[in-house]
This record gives structure tokens, C-alpha cells and sequence, in this order.
């Protein structure tokens, strides 16, 4: 088959930004660049996408390569190509992202590359133009909170309003007023409170509650009254 003459061949890479939620922080996947340049130095799970090969495999075998993580569900986040993004040779990169909770595969995480869980406050340089790929994949989180109650979702079936609180001040990087957080939240007649309480946070303790997803739907736009802004 007759190629496109007098065009330059670039490389095309893809690399995976993963959130995670612990039950206490948020935190990101990152591991130490295993080559040059740069080589030690903490990144994104980065690779090239083979001959023939869709991205979309690429990031999950890339992912799976370097940390152990599979069945990640990664959406496709944006494209980065800044001529001079990788000093080594030009290369388009496909960034994916994804939220997940840590304690659903904590037994998968493999320490060949040295894949590190990493609280987002404190996450070190990057190499490259991967701080620009974090920054953009936590807009996109944040847009995806405010429509979806995906954060629920990393939470455990019973959960109490402090873990909300706090898991939505640090996907938003706001500090919330409780009593008004709390107030907003039980308005949208998303939650069911429980009998029970969650008694390691204090003598009082919290009681919990669970998400009701039948309610969610009815009342989508009362889920939004109460989302921050960043």
C-alpha cells in the first residue's frame, strides 16, 4: 500500500493519570521513570502505542505493565503535543484517566516499577508535561463530580458525612463549612441514614448512611445544589 509521501513519522504514546480514594485521602498513581532522561524521577504510567494496536489497549497493557492494576475502566482524557513535550524525539501523547478505589486493588498493585499511591497534596514534580496532564484530569474530575455522584461510588455502602466532606474538599481543594455542607447534603434526599454509627472518630460518632440510587435519579438537579466550587 503506497504511504504519504514527504510526511515526518512522530511518535504516539499514551499515558494514564489514576486517582485514588483510600476512605481518607485522595491520592495519585505514580511511578519512577525506568530510562532516560529523567530516569528515577516520578511519573505518570507512560508508554508507546505498538504497531497495530488500538490506544485504548495500549493504555490498559501500559497500565497493567507498570503497576499490576487490570479492568480499570480509563476514559479517554485529551491529547497532548507540544513539540517539545518529550526531549528525545517528537511525540503525541494520549492521556487516559480514571478513579478508583484503592482498597479494591490494593492486592493487584505490583512493586516491579515501583508504583507508589501518593496523597495529590503532596505529589512531587512530574516528568515532562505530566503536571499539565494532572491538572487537566482533575478539571475533568471535578466536572464529572458535579454531574454524576461518582464520588459516591469510591465510598463503602455505608459511609458517614465527614468521609463525604472530606473526600469532596480534596477533589475540589476548598475547605467546606460542615454545618452548611451537612445541611445541603441531607436537602437533596439522596441519603438514607442509618441506624447504626461510626464510632473511631469520636465518642459521639457519626452515623452513616447510603446513597439512594433510585432517589438519585428522580432528584438529579438537587444533587448539584450542594457541589462546591473549585
Amino acid at each position: 500500500m503506497a504511504k504519504y509521501s514527504a510526511q515526518h513519522r512522530v511518535l504516539i504514546a499514551v499515558d494514564c493519570i489514576i486517582f485514588g480514594f483510600d476512605g481518607a485521602e485522595l491520592k495519585l498513581l505514580v511511578v519512577q521513570r525506568a530510562l532516560e532522561p529523567q530516569i528515577g524521577n516520578w511519573s505518570l504510567m507512560g508508554g508507546f502505542i505498538e504497531e497495530g494496536e488500538d490506544p485504548n489497549d495500549a493504555a490498559s497493557r501500559v497500565l497493567y505493565k507498570l503497576t499490576g492494576l487490570k479492568d480499570v475502566y480509563m476514559e479517554q482524557l485529551s491529547v497532548f503535543g507540544r513539540p517539545n513535550r518529550d526531549p528525545v524525539e517528537r511525540t503525541i501523547s494520549v492521556a487516559y484517566s480514571a478513579l478508583i478505589n484503592i482498597k479494591e486493588y490494593e492486592t493487584q498493585l505490583s512493586d516491579a516499577y515501583r508504583a507508589e499511591w501518593i496523597p495529590l497534596k503532596d505529589v512531587p514534580a512530574l516528568i515532562f508535561d505530566h503536571d499539565e496532564m494532572v491538572a487537566a484530569a482533575k478539571v475533568h474530575l471535578r466536572y464529572k463530580a458535579a454531574l454524576h455522584p461518582v464520588l459516591f461510588e469510591l465510598l463503602p455502602e455505608k459511609f458517614t458525612i465527614p468521609q463525604i466532606m472530606a473526600l469532596y474538599e480534596q477533589v475540589y481543594n476548598v475547605e467546606l463549612d460542615k454545618r452548611n455542607f451537612m445541611r445541603k447534603l441531607r436537602s437533596t434526599g439522596l441519603l438514607v441514614k442509618q441506624a447504626d454509627k461510626d464510632k473511631e472518630g469520636s465518642r459521639k460518632g457519626a452515623f452513616y448512611y447510603k446513597l439512594d440510587q433510585e432517589t438519585y435519579k428522580d432528584k438529579f438537579s438537587s444533587f448539584l445544589h450542594f457541589i462546591p466550587q473549585p
